[in-house]
C-alpha cells in the first residue's frame, strides 16, 4: 500500500493566484507523487504480459484465417 503526503500551499497576502498554482505544481513535481502514481498505473506483473503475448497470437492467426477466407469467397 502506498500512502502520499498532502502537499499544502499557503497563500500570501497580495499573492496571484497563477504564483499559488505555479508554487503547488513545483512543489507536486519535486515530491514525485505524481511520476509513482503514474509508474503503478503503468505496472503489469509478468504473468500478465505473457498472457497478452499469447492472446496477440491468436488475435493474429485469427485476422488471417479470416482474411484467408475472405480471399476464397467464403464468410
Amino acid at each position: 500500500m502506498i500512502y502520499y503526503m498532502v502537499q499544502v500551499t499557503r497563500k500570501d497576502e497580495r499573492e496571484a493566484n497563477e504564483n499559488i498554482i505555479r508554487r503547488f505544481n513545483r512543489k507536486v513535481l519535486q515530491s514525485g507523487v505524481l511520476a509513482e502514481a503514474k509508474a503503478v498505473m503503468r505496472f503489469e506483473k509478468p504473468i500478465s504480459k505473457t498472457e497478452r503475448r499469447k492472446k496477440a497470437i491468436i488475435r493474429k492467426a485469427r485476422k488471417a484465417d479470416k482474411l484467408d477466407k475472405a480471399r476464397l469467397g467464403l464468410r
